[in-house]
């Protein structure tokens, strides 16, 4: 199912759009390579998946997007211009006091920010717990996405998450790993293998090709959640 609010756009044109707004932010803390490292992600799900925009953001019914990703949030700040969430004036202040664009994004200042983040191992928790709160609502449609970094996988947080979503058969919760190599521990048989061996349905795909990715994200998975290994080669900013 794709977002019903916006056009999908041509990914080369995008893409451009997007590295534009990335360069009007500024500073010494941007971490400019892994805010480029989830840009294509970020741009597929909220081009063409995500149904969620400007105008629901308080709908009961929306999909709900956890960037636990958040310490460079400059590719998300980004995307969420381009769809209309906020104005790209506030891009030049990035970081500054009185910014409500944080080097970890703010909830509570940032247009369509679900939650506030940063701290490693975090999002996917918080992810499982919105839809046990979805469910306990009889919310059975919204989707709850929540993009992670590999390296956020030497967390015992998340594997806490991983063990219990796949038994419990959380078919709303979707898990994109962005990898670009930074964990410090590896994974017999690799990331994918981790989520599989939970019970998750799990795939690994180029994180730079936004077929892939979309191909990736609308997988049917019946019964189980859904975790998306985003293979990267990291850019710098």
């Amino acid at each position: 199912m794709t977002n019903s609010t916006y056009a999908p756009q041509a990914p080369e044109g995008a893409v451009r759009e997007l590295h534009r707004l990335m360069g009007l932010m500024t500073g010494d803390e941007k971490h400019s390579t892994a805010a480029t490292s989830t840009l294509d992600a970020l741009w597929v799900l909220y081009d063409r998946v995500l149904r969620v925009s400007p105008g629901t953001v308080g709908d009961r019914g929306r999909d709900r997007f956890l960037l636990s990703k958040g310490h460079g949030p400059m590719a998300y700040y980004a995307v969420l211009v381009a769809k209309g969430f906020f104005g790209e004036e506030l891009l030049g202040g990035f970081g500054g006091y009185g910014s409500p664009l944080g080097h970890h994004p703010d909830r509570t200042l940032v247009p369509g920010a679900e939650i506030g983040s940063g701290s490693l191992g975090h999002g996917l928790p918080l992810a499982v717990g919105s839809v046990l709160g979805l469910r306990a609502q009889g919310l059975t449609d919204p989707r709850v996405w929540v993009l992670i970094g590999d390296a956020e996988l030497d967390e015992g947080s998340n594997h806490e998450a991983i063990g219990y979503a796949g038994p419990a058969g959380l078919e709303q919760l979707h898990t994109v790993v962005i990898d670009n190599g930074s964990a410090s521990y590896g994974r017999p048989g690799g990331i994918v293998a981790r989520f599989e061996a939970a019970g998750w349905s799990a795939e690994a795909v180029d994180g730079r090709d936004h077929e892939a990715l979309y191909a990736a994200f609308t997988a049917p998975h019946p019964g189980r959640p859904r975790a998306v290994v985003a293979r990267v080669e990291p850019k710098s900013g």
